[in-house]
Order: C-alpha cells, then structure tokens, then sequence
C-alpha cells in the first residue's frame, strides 16, 4: 500500500482525475440551462453573486451568502419560476403541458413543449404521487442480475473512484489541520465506500458510494470538521429518507434548474481537483505538459470514441451522460469477441479513466524528484504512524475499534 500510494498515485495523477470528472458533463450542463435560459441564467447568476461577490457579507456572525450560495439561489431561483408560471408566462393557447408529446398534432404547441416542461415548475408529480413514509428495504426492487461486461467497466470505474477518494482524504486532513493519513487508513477508507456500494445494490439504489469531492469544500467553507456534526448529519438524512415527501420535493425541481447548480458543482469539481496541485511543484514544466496532456485527451479521446461510425448528418440525440453506454455499438474495437469490444469501447469513452491512464503513466514513467511530484507530501504517513496524536484524529470509536481489531485494514 505504501508503494501504491507513494509512486503511483500522488497529486499529478490525482488533480487530472478528479478535474476530468467534473468537465466530462460539460456537454449536459448549460445545454439544458439554455432551454429556459430565463431561470437556467438566474440560478447561475444568483449563485456565482452570493459565494463570490457576496462572500465577506457576515449575518450574526455568518457569512450565511457563502455556507448557504446554493440553496438560497435555489429558492430564489424557485421563487421566481413561481412566479413566471402563475403569471402565465409559459401558458400557451390550446397546449396542455399534460398532453404527452407523442400526442400533440397542432405544431405551434410541438415548438413549445419543450419550453414548457423545461420552464414550467408543475410538470412534475412526484409530490402527489409519492407516499408520506416508505421504508426500504433490501432486495425491493427484485434479485440483482449481474452482467460480467458491466461488472468489468465497474471494477475499474471503482479504482478511479478509489484515487478521487485518495485525494479527497489528503485534502481533508489539511483542512482539519492533521496529518496526512496513514496507509491503513486510506485502505479503511476504500474499504468502507466498497462495503457501503454493496449495501447500495441490494437496496437497489443505483450508484454506489464514494467520497463526495465538494464535500471538501463544504469543510472549507464552514470550517467545521466534527465527527459529532457528521454523525448528525448522517442521522438527519436517513431520517428523512424515511419520509416520501422529501423525496418527491426533490425530485420536483425543475431540470433546467437542476442544470444549473450542477454547472456551478462541477466547476467546483474541477477547480477542487486541480487545487491538489499545490502538493507539488505546479510550475514544473514536467508537471504541466503532464496535466495539460491529462486534460486534453481526457476530453478529446472520449470524443473519438463516442463519435465513431456515427454520421454527421445523424439526428441521434442522446444525453452525454448516457453516451459512454450506447458507444459499445458503434465505437473503433470491433473484434469478433463481442464482450470485450463492449469493454474497450466503454472504457475509452469515460473522460476519467483516459485522465487516470494519461497521468498515471506519463508521472510514472517522467524522471521527477519527490518534491516536483509531491511525494513528499503524501509519504509522511510513515512519520504519523509513529505519533500517539494520530490516533485521536484517524482511531475507530473505542467500542467500534475492538470488534474490528483482528482486520488489518482498519489500523493505522
């Protein structure tokens, strides 16, 4: 593990990883904002104002613009939506927003559904149709089925995920003003976002686990980096996801301005990615061709290979989110083994494993000193294990510590 984390992955493999994560939905993002741009603009406006602009504003001893940017553009952002619905503003003569698009023969309503449904805030009726509790429980949505192609595409989407955690842990310790944490710790880590994606199968959640990069700067940002306030939170949201209602108010909220705070969220990936580059040296012109390399070709060979044997006059419309999935149809690998084309061509069509692959290789195989690469940084763990303080920011709960004693991999 030492050897894992110390040579191949450190800050420049890390920073290109995570950036290409949050610029691979740069293709989803203000697209569907410019289908309401009214609403989709405003949200981003409102936003980029109060977490920048707004920022120093303190509110009894709050800088609430900051801590809170997203939500309160997402009320004020709901607020005006409201308002324009029920002024009529997206009311059109003779179009029903409830007549599915299949349906509509007049074509002055078929230029406006889209508007509509993007713009609209009663689109949705997931507040009236979902239950006020609902507990869930394993295996709801029928038996797993478990395709060994997808099961290989996730194996490696796993270890990317893996080393966006790895930088996620080192981001965090600085922030709390800790040491960088120990082998085991990180390998504890992993460990836990596996076990918590294996609990997400069976409840049949959809995604898996993992460590939620602009939580980071959530830590950053409100300084605060309790356990108790995590445990809190932890506690919070399983309780809520108890109540159907919870569910449903979110899942009202309109696409375009859902877009919208994803444009500022994944630009926060991004910049959050490449901020691990202050571990390093981030003027090494080595360092820089690696990223810049990293970067390109993260957005460039997924193109490639989501656009391959397509026709530039095709009318195929997919979102980009689903693009690395119908690729296997039509992309370069075309031997005669069918589930191996499928592997090769999903691969090569997610920006983050070409990013991984890119950076991983090139800083491994680039003659650099531990300084220029920020090895440095990340190997005092060595230096940690041997501080009795360590134990007070990384050891298990008392309790928790002596059942999981006899396993290696929760130690220091």
């Amino acid at each position: 593990m030492d050897f894992f984390q110390c040579w191949f992955i450190n800050p420049v493999v890390v920073s290109p990883t995570i950036a290409a994560v949050g610029l691979s939905f740069y293709g989803y993002g203000f697209p569907i904002v410019g289908s309401c741009i009214e609403i989709g603009a405003v949200q981003i406006l409102v936003v980029i104002v109060f977490s920048l602009y707004l920022r120093k504003i303190s509110v009894l001893g709050h800088r609430i613009f900051l801590i809170y940017a997203v939500p309160l553009g997402l009320a004020i952002t709901w607020a005006v939506a409201f308002l324009l619905t029920e002024a009529g503003a997206y009311n059109y003569k003779g179009c029903d927003i409830n007549i599915p698009a299949s349906n509509i023969v007049s074509e002055h309503c078929r230029r406006h559904i889209s508007r509509m449904k993007q713009c609209r805030i009663d689109t949705s009726h997931a507040m009236k149709s979902s239950p006020w509790f609902k507990f869930p429980y394993p295996l709801q949505w029928g038996t797993p089925v478990f395709h060994w192609k997808m099961a290989l595409v996730m194996c490696v989407v796993s270890l990317i995920s893996s080393v966006d955690s790895v930088g996620s842990y080192h981001a965090s310790s600085l922030l709390v003003a800790s040491r960088p944490p120990t082998p085991g710790v990180l390998s504890r880590g992993i460990g836990l976002e596996g076990l918590s994606s294996v609990l997400a199968g069976l409840w049949g959640t959809g995604t898996g686990s993992t460590t939620l990069t602009e939580n980071v700067h959530t830590i950053a940002v409100t300084k605060m980096g309790s356990r108790r306030a995590v445990q809190l939170g932890a506690f919070i949201l399983i309780v809520l996801s108890l109540v159907g209602k919870v569910g449903g108010f979110i899942a009202s909220i309109p696409v375009v301005m859902v877009a919208g705070l994803l444009c500022f969220m994944w630009a926060m990936l991004t910049a959050l990615g490449l901020s691990n580059l202050r571990y390093s040296e981030a003027g090494s012109s080595r360092n820089i061709i690696i990223i810049g390399l990293s970067l390109f070709f993260s957005l460039s060979i997924p193109a490639y290979f989501q656009q391959y044997g397509i026709s530039p006059n095709s009318n195929l419309s997919v979102p980009s989110y689903f693009q690395p999935y119908i690729v296997a149809s039509h992309g370069p690998f075309q031997s005669k083994y069918g589930g191996l084309n499928y592997f090769l061509n999903t691969i090569f069509s997610l920006h983050m494993v070409i990013a991984f692959l890119a950076a991983v290789i090139l800083d491994n195989t680039v003659p650099g000193s531990k300084q220029e690469r920020g090895v440095y940084v990340w190997s005092e763990p060595d230096v940690a294990r041997r501080d009795p303080t360590i134990a007070k920011d990384y050891g298990l709960p008392s309790r928790v510590g002596r059942i999981f004693r006899w396993v290696k991999w929760v130690g220091l």
